[in-house]
């Protein structure tokens, strides 16, 4: 029986079936029980930044584990304390980290400490995704994956991504904390206009809110900066960070900053494994690669690249690409990305179409000149023949 038959048998099905059963990696290439090999221009949903079984990840795991690999937070780590000063460090500001073991662990922290202001209304906006737990999906703006599970957190205002106008009428002297995405990743790799985010600082200043930057997905480089905000000039209260941050393994991170980062007192909130030694290991190792290799200019010169590649092509089932850094969304013209998504793997490239007509890559920021070339070379025949 192969991994997929027994995939199916033994695992409960919130995913669908999946679309290889992959064994092993190095760099941005992984290869499937049959051998056959991929370039990964997904990075399992932005995460693997390093690719697979980079030599940092690997070694800092290995002598961690053979360390010290997991005592709770009811005592102190080095790794857990090196990776809360890298991270305020990276951000230049005076805060503190709390740490959970994803994103929208992350994002349910958050909500909690904006409790804390003693307020409880709380803006997001469409088409946004800040996790599945109940509390992170209440923020959520996508209904399919919201309407299933209603009742969900109450006085919670959803306003169009990118509108300052509705931003402005929505946030109130009763919000709590505005949340938004500098991009929208799940919603097909939108990007919030110039100024938006400036905006919702200013406005949430003004009625005494919390503002929250969801960098789950655009955080630890993928953009071409360390966080996506920072190419906005803003000060955020809260910041969410996840994905890249461990290199392949789990971890999530709150940040808040200034008075924010003194609401949660002991006793409020708190999780057995956030924090575990090896994950931080893991993510001090990831955030010293991209630092020490120069992968932040390294994603901003490859993603434009493969932008300036994909636009030679002037293929007509192409509308544009759009996004930054290397997490681009390739938009088709006609609803064929989950079809070119079939034929680019035929083809040896994984890919992500997360909508009918949107094509997310978030590839390793180790991602070669070549591999970035392949891919662009392979598009047009997958497009050709998913339009067919």
């Amino acid at each position: 029986m192969s991994i997929l038959d027994q995939w199916q048998s033994s695992i409960m099905d919130t995913y669908g079936p999946p679309r290889a059963a992959l064994v092993r990696g190095e760099g941005a290439v992984v290869t499937d029980e049959t051998g056959k090999s991929y370039v990964d221009m997904f990075g399992g949903i932005a995460v693997n930044a390093l690719g697979h079984a980079h030599p940092a990840v690997v070694r800092a795991v290995t002598e961690q584990v053979s360390t010290l690999a997991h005592v709770s937070n009811f005592f102190a780590t080095p790794p857990v304390v090196a990776l809360a000063e890298r991270l305020l460090a990276l951000t230049g500001r005076y805060g503190r980290a709390y740490f959970a073991n994803s994103g929208t662990e992350a994002v349910e922290a958050a909500i909690k400490l904006s409790r804390r202001t003693g307020r409880t209304h709380l803006v997001a906006t469409d088409e946004a995704f800040h996790g599945r737990t109940m509390g992170s999906l209440s923020l959520t703006g996508q209904p399919a994956k919201t309407e299933p599970f209603q009742p969900l957190l109450p006085n919670v205002t959803h306003v169009p991504f990118g509108d300052v106008e509705a931003l402005k009428a929505a946030v109130t002297e009763e919000t709590a904390m505005v949340i938004i995405e500098p991009i929208l990743g799940e919603a097909g790799v939108i990007p919030a206009p110039p100024g938006y985010l400036s905006a919702a600082r200013q406005l949430t200043a003004d009625k005494g809110a919390l503002l929250a930057i969801d960098e789950i997905q655009t955080g630890i480089g993928r953009t071409g900066a360390w966080f996506a905000y920072q190419a906005e000039g803003i000060e955020p209260d809260v910041v969410t960070v996840a994905k890249a941050l461990g290199g392949g393994l789990p971890i999530g991170v709150c940040l808040a900053f200034g008075p924010a980062a003194e609401l949660l007192t002991p006793g409020m909130h708190g999780t057995t494994f956030g924090g575990n030694p090896i994950c931080c290991a893991a993510a001090l190792a990831t955030l010293d690669t991209i630092e020490s290799d120069g992968l932040l200019d390294r994603a901003k010169t490859l993603g434009e690249r493969i932008v300036s590649g994909i636009d030679a092509l002037k293929h007509p089932k192409i509308a544009k690409v759009r996004g930054a850094g290397l997490l681009l969304g390739v938009v088709t013209t006609d609803p064929i990305a989950k079809q070119t998504q079939a034929f680019l793997q035929e083809a040896g490239y994984l890919a992500n179409a997360t909508s009918a007509e949107v094509l997310r890559l978030a590839p390793p920021l180790v991602l070669t000149d070549e591999q970035a070339d392949g891919f662009i070379a392979a598009l047009p025949a997958a497009l050709d023949r998913a339009s067919t």
